[in-house]
């Protein structure tokens, strides 16, 4: 029984590989960046996003990256809607972290997540997605909790 057990458990760990630590030297394709835009109560700004969808696209995220141009960020796409935790290991770049509802609307933003901390940040309820910008730029373009993300993930993209 012992021996099934383990091997089972072998066999669980090898087949997740997401599971695995990232290390800087993986190739993680995030494929050309996309269009996302977040319209606010009396503006809109439109950002250049690269998509996680994939376990390892997920697990690596923006990890290593030692710049961010100010319009980019990436989207974490969630096969399934849950409370979503994210964490800076390996970050070298403080993050605003939106976690976004199924319907497009953020619903939390943790704003200025430090870099490199194991820290996670939680959506506290159920997300469809979590959204990263360059630290700082949340509140510098004035966007907010109840604000919508328009994009193709959500089914909210501009007509």
């Amino acid at each position: 029984m012992k021996r099934f057990i383990l091997s089972s458990l072998i066999f669980i760990l090898l087949a997740v590989p997401a599971l695995a630590q990232t290390s800087k030297d993986d190739v993680v394709d995030f494929g050309q960046p996309v269009p996302l835009t977040i319209v606010s109560e009396d503006s809109s700004h439109t950002f250049m996003i690269e998509r996680a969808v994939s376990l390892d696209q997920q697990a690596r995220g923006m990890m290593f990256r030692e710049s961010m141009d100010p319009d980019s960020g990436m989207l974490f796409e969630f096969d399934q809607p849950k409370i979503a935790t994210i964490w800076m290991k390996n970050t070298p770049l403080p993050l605003d972290i939106l976690f976004v509802r199924s319907n497009g609307k953020i619903l939390k933003i943790e704003h200025m997540a430090q870099p490199y901390k194991l820290r996670s940040a939680s959506s506290e309820a159920i997300v469809a997605a979590v959204l990263e910008l360059q630290g700082g730029r949340s509140k510098e373009l004035g966007i907010m909790p109840g604000d919508l993300v328009q994009h193709e993930f959500f089914g909210t993209e501009p007509k």
